[in-house]
């Protein structure tokens, strides 16, 4: 199954909010229209299924990619669920997302498929590529580049980062301090549930 470029709002509306997909808002009017009828009980598939879809929506990941998370997040120490959303916090895409540096998942792959983007010192265009603790992420520097993460700077909320990444703005600079600890996702999501709806249908 290839990555959804279709309508964003639709599954906002479905699945909540994802903010790695979109960092604009429904109306308030589209939301209620889609609001699932009182009295109509969801199944446990349905329930696991719907989590599976927001880890996936979120994350800008196709099917095949998120099932081999979830094979390697299996064969790790720990909780599979823990370690699933360890494994997906620290890909490139997502830690350029979360200092800032793009307003969304889509557009901080586009950022390192075009070359933009440097990990210590050198150029990555694998928007998958994990991250590790100091791991140092700067702007290329190239005009084109240092303007398009400079209009995302500005652009994107000014909320506080996680403890395991410090940004430095003015320099166009991100440092991964470690790996990230699970109540810093950025994402409403019960993995539990993503973990079992795949261990049924395996």
């Amino acid at each position: 199954m290839s990555r959804y470029r279709g309508p964003r709002f639709k599954k906002i509306r479905r699945l909540g909010a994802l903010p790695g997909l979109t960092n604009k808002r429904p109306r308030a009017g589209n939301l209620l229209r889609n609001r699932p009828r009182s009295g109509k009980k969801k199944s446990q598939y349905r329930i696991r299924l719907e989590e599976k879809q927001k880890l996936r929506f979120h994350y800008g990941l196709t099917e095949r990619q998120l099932l081999k998370y979830v094979r390697i997040a299996g064969k790790a120490k720990g909780s599979t669920g823990n370690v699933l959303l360890q494994l997906l916090e620290m890909r490139l895409d997502n830690i350029l997302f979360r200092l800032g540096m793009a307003s969304t998942i889509p557009g901080a792959r586009q950022l390192v498929n075009h070359r933009h983007i440097l990990v210590n010192g050198c150029i990555v265009d694998i928007p998958s590529y994990r991250c590790k603790p100091r791991d140092i992420i700067t702007a290329k520097e190239e005009q084109k580049s240092i303007a398009l993460i400079q209009n995302s700077l500005d652009s994107s909320p000014h909320k506080k980062l996680p403890n395991h990444l410090t940004l430095y703005p003015v320099q166009y600079k991100g440092l991964v301090n470690q790996i990230i600890d699970s109540k810093w996702v950025g994402l409403k999501i019960n993995e539990l549930l993503v973990v079992e709806y795949y261990s049924r249908q395996t």
